[in-house]
C-alpha cells in the first residue's frame, strides 16, 4: 500500500488561489464519497485550514493514485493545467510522510511552531474516522504524526514563544494605527479566533468591542465574555461606521462584508481611517472596499510580513523538532516499506516456484518415462537455477526497503515480473509499537 499527498498551501498560493480548495465541514462528507468513488483511492484524509488544503490517501498503484487526487483537484477548484502545475504539490510515501510529521509539528506553518495545526489536524483525522474513509495505513499514519506532534512541544520549546494567527493580526494593527488605546473593534465570527484576536485587543488598550456572528446567541454568549456588546448579523454594515478595527473570521463561503452594501456606509466615514483584517479563507471582506479612501484591508497572507521578535529562539527548538521527526520517520519507514517490499518478495517466490512448476512438468513429459532418481535430478536443478536469478533481486530488494524510496524499487520489481502482489496480508502495525500514542 502507498500514501500519496496532494494539496497546497500559503507557500504554494496565495489566498485567492487557496479560498477555491478549501472544503467546508457540512461539504466535506460529499467530498469524501466523490473521492472514493473515483476508485484507485483505498482511504482518504483531507485536512483543510486557512493555510492548506491537503489529501492523503493510500492507493495499490502510485501512478493511477496521483492521476485521480490531480482530476479531483482540478475539477472541484476549477483548475486548468497550469494552475494545477504552479500550485498543487504532489508527493508519495516518505516524501508524503515527513511533510505530514513536519505539518503537525508547526514547522510548515505560515507562524513557525504555531499551535492551532495539532487540533486541526486532530479533527481532520477524526471526521475522516467518523466518516470510514481512512484505513489502517493512514489510522497509523495520523495517530503517529499527532503523537510526533504532542512530542515536538513537549520536548522542544517551539511553541513557547508562538504567536497564534489571532496574535499576529493585533501586531497587524498595532503596526498599521500606532496604539490601540480607546479603539473600536467589530468582531465577525463568534470562533476561536475571533475570541483570541479580541481578547488581544483589549489587552492592548481597545476599549469597545463588539461581536456579530450568524448565529446571534453565539455572538451574545461572546460578547459577555468580553463585556462588550452583540449586534445581528443583518446590523453589521451599519457598525462599520464607527469601528476602527475589523477582525473577520468566519465560515461563510462568500464574501460577508460585501462591495454593494458595504461601500456607501464606508464611504459616509469622509476617510476616516478603518483597519479590516480578513483572516478567513475563504476571504470574509470584498477586497474592492479597499478603493474607499481610509479603508485599509489586510488577508491572512500579510501576515507573512510579521517580524517576529522570537523567531530566532522557535527557530532554534525546530532544529530539535527535525531530530525527533527524523528518529521517528526512521521507525515509520520501516514499517510501510515492510507493506510495499514483504509482499512483492512473497510474490516473486511464489512467480519462480510457478514457473519450475510448470517448466519442470513440460520437460518431464518430453522426456517420457524417467526415473525417480532422474525426475528428483530435474527438480532440484530447475528450482536450484530459479532460486540462483532470484537471490540477488530478493536481497537487494529487502536493503533497499529501509531506504526513503524503497516503495519504488518494490513497484519496479512488481511490474518487472507482472506480479500478482496481495497486500491484504501486511497492514499491522506490529514490529513498531506506538501503542495509544496518537489519541
Amino acid at each position: 500500500m502507498y500514501i500519496l499527498l496532494a494539496g497546497l498551501n500559503h507557500r504554494t498560493a496565495p489566498v485567492e488561489i487557496r479560498e477555491k480548495l478549501i472544503v467546508a465541514e457540512p461539504e466535506l462528507g460529499n467530498v469524501y464519497q466523490c473521492l472514493l468513488a473515483k476508485g484507485e483511492i483505498e482511504g482518504a484524509v483531507i485536512l483543510t485550514t486557512c493555510n492548506r488544503t491537503e489529501i492523503y490517501a493510500t492507493t495499490r498503484n502510485i501512478e493511477k493514485g496521483q492521476k485521480v487526487l490531480l482530476e479531483f483537484l482540478k475539477d472541484y477548484a476549477g483548475f486548468d493545467d497550469w494552475a494545477i502545475n504552479q500550485y498543487i504539490y504532489l508527493s508519495n510515501c516518505y516524501e508524503a510522510i515527513l511533510h505530514l510529521f513536519r505539518v503537525v509539528s508547526g514547522l510548515d506553518s505560515m507562524i513557525l511552531g504555531e499551535a492551532e495545526i495539532l487540533g486541526q489536524v486532530k479533527d481532520a483525522y477524526q471526521f475522516a474516522m467518523d466518516a470510514k474513509t481512512s484505513d489502517s495505513v493512514l489510522n497509523t499514519l495520523f495517530q503517529k504524526a499527532i503523537y510526533i506532534g504532542k512530542k515536538v512541544r513537549t520536548e522542544t520549546e517551539i511553541d513557547k514563544h508562538s504567536l497564534s494567527v489571532g496574535n499576529a493580526a493585533v501586531k497587524l494593527a498595532e503596526s498599521s494605527l500606532g496604539s490601540l488605546t480607546d479603539k473600536a473593534v467589530l468582531v465577525i465570527g463568534a470562533g476561536k479566533m475571533g475570541e483570541i484576536s479580541a481578547r488581544s485587543l483589549m489587552a492592548n488598550g481597545v476599549k469597545t468591542v463588539i461581536v456579530s456572528n450568524r448565529s446571534y446567541d453565539k455572538a451574545v454568549d461572546m460578547a459577555r465574555e468580553l463585556n462588550g456588546r452583540a449586534v445581528r448579523f443583518d446590523q453589521l454594515d451599519e457598525e462599520l461606521a464607527a469601528a476602527d478595527i475589523v477582525i473577520s473570521c468566519t465560515g461563510a463561503s462568500h464574501y460577508v462584508v460585501r462591495g454593494d452594501k458595504a461601500w456607501h456606509i464606508l464611504e459616509s466615514r469622509r476617510g476616516k481611517p478603518i483597519l479590516m483584517i480578513d483572516i478567513a479563507v475563504p476571504r470574509d471582506i470584498d477586497p474592492g472596499l479597499q478603493q474607499i479612501d481610509g479603508v485599509q484591508i489586510l488577508d491572512i497572507d500579510d501576515l507573512k510580513g510579521i517580524v517576529d521578535a522570537n523567531f530566532e529562539q522557535r527557530l532554534k527548538a525546530s532544529a530539535a523538532a527535525e531530530v525527533i521527526i527524523k528518529q521517528e520517520l526512521e521507525v515509520f519507514n520501516q514499517w510501510l516499506a515492510s507493506l510495499c517490499v514483504v509482499p512483492v518478495i512473497t510474490a516473486l517466490k511464489d512467480h519462480g516456484e510457478m514457473i519450475t512448476n510448470i517448466e519442470v512438468k513440460k520437460a518431464l513429459n518430453k522426456l517420457g518415462e524417467v526415473t525417480q532418481q532422474e525426475e528428483k535430478i530435474i527438480n532440484s536443478m530447475a528450482h536450484a537455477i530459479v532460486n540462483q536469478l532470484l537471490h540477488s533481486p530478493i536481497v537487494n530488494l529487502k536493503q533497499m526497503a529501509t531506504c526513503s524510496d524503497g516503495h519504488s524499487y518494490a513497484e519496479m520489481v512488481k511490474n518487472l515480473f507482472a506480479l500478482d502482489v496481495n497486500l491484504e496480508e501486511h497492514t499491522e502495525y506490529e514490529n513498531f509499537k506506538i501503542g495509544n500514542q496518537g489519541q
